[in-house]
């Protein structure tokens, strides 16, 4: 084993960054335990390689006692001075019993361990990879789906999105490539665990700052993503610069950037609102399509009335609800939606 040890080593930490060190220890203290396994001894025993040589020796330990009552760990005086002139009572002493077929275990053992440290380097280069990416896109291809868990594969690792994650009625199918959202990254024993969402409110942000240079230079904002996930999304946007037409920018020339968004949310509805901070205005911009008479804010309940024209409420509130609903999400207010026609009629 001993050139071939060495050898495997000096590859180990100049290719992987595996210490040298580390896997000589590991290696004596996986010995320590395939001798006692192969040889049934139950003495102490210390494993040691020659850094220089590989040669691997097998030491066994005993403490010096006076008398001695297990022969297994104690040795006399005597027998102890014999080995170590000095030693004394309650000194321990070691003298070598490497077993003469010991090489052949031992090089199994290191392979063992080598290829085990090996694994354990490459799940750390890939955690160190993807940790990093928790909150933002990756791309990946669907691989397989067992009890409601899809299986995604990123390359160089494999993750998973858990039931309620995919958008409902969506439908991925294996082989398809996909863009995700790291909900989160976790370090196991078996490598890294890579949690993955497309019904995530965050996929939303992300893929605007992938598509819209204004978001993702920080020249518009994205205040708030309200969304049911695989209907309909509303997102508030806003730009410092008077100059800048936040939504026309998320919107893109022709409609192409928020084009090609609905596509990768395979035709998820999109509203984009500005954002406002007058709450009668956000509340009402919040209620596109929908168009609004009047806004009545109640601060402390955080409650907003809203009018909207008789043939403009079935819109304001939205098939079973999802408009007002979303647009309550969007702002932080709980919103009221009555008609001219209700109001008139003393419905408040």
């Amino acid at each position: 084993m001993n050139d071939d040890l060495l050898s495997a080593l000096d590859d180990l930490e100049r290719e992987k960054g595996i210490d040298q060190e580390t896997l000589f220890q590991a290696i004596e203290s996986a010995l320590i335990s395939a001798y006692r396994r192969n040889f049934g001894s139950v003495q102490n025993v210390r494993v040691g390689i020659d850094r220089k040589s590989g040669q691997t020796h097998v030491y066994a330990q005993k403490t010096v006692a006076d008398p001695v009552t297990d022969h297994r760990i104690e040795v006399s005086e005597e027998e102890a001075r014999a080995v170590q002139l000095d030693a004394r009572v309650g000194d321990v002493v070691e003298w070598e019993v490497t077993p003469k077929n010991f090489g052949r275990i031992a090089a199994q053992t290191a392979k063992q361990v080598i290829v085990q440290r090996i694994r354990e380097a490459e799940r750390g280069l890939i955690y160190e990879e993807y940790s990093h990416l928790a909150g933002d896109l990756v791309s990946g291809i669907v691989h397989r789906g067992e009890r409601g868990i899809i299986f995604v594969d990123l390359g160089r690792t494999e993750a998973i999105m858990m039931p309620g994650e995919p958008t409902p009625s969506e439908g991925l199918r294996p082989g398809e490539r996909v863009k995700f959202y790291v909900v989160e990254v976790k370090k196991t024993t078996k490598g890294p665990q890579i949690y993955l969402s497309r019904s995530h409110p965050g996929l939303i942000k992300r893929l605007f700052e992938l598509e819209v240079p204004e978001i993702h230079d920080g020249v518009v904002e994205i205040k708030a993503v309200a969304r049911e996930a695989g209907a309909r999304t509303k997102i508030s946007v806003w730009a410092e610069d008077e100059n800048v037409d936040p939504i026309g920018a998320c919107v893109g020339p022709n409609g192409s950037r928020v084009k090609s968004i609905v596509q990768e949310l395979r035709g998820e509805k999109l509203d984009i609102i500005r954002w406002d901070p007058d709450p009668v205005v956000l509340v009402a911009n919040a209620l596109s399509p929908a168009r609004v008479t009047d806004v009545q804010i109640d601060t402390l309940s955080r409650q907003a009335r809203v009018i909207v024209p008789d043939n403009q409420l079935s819109l304001g509130i939205g098939k079973e609800g999802q408009n007002a609903r979303l647009a309550a999400k969007l702002t932080g207010w709980k919103v009221d939606i009555r008609s001219e026609s209700q109001v008139g009629h003393g419905s408040w």
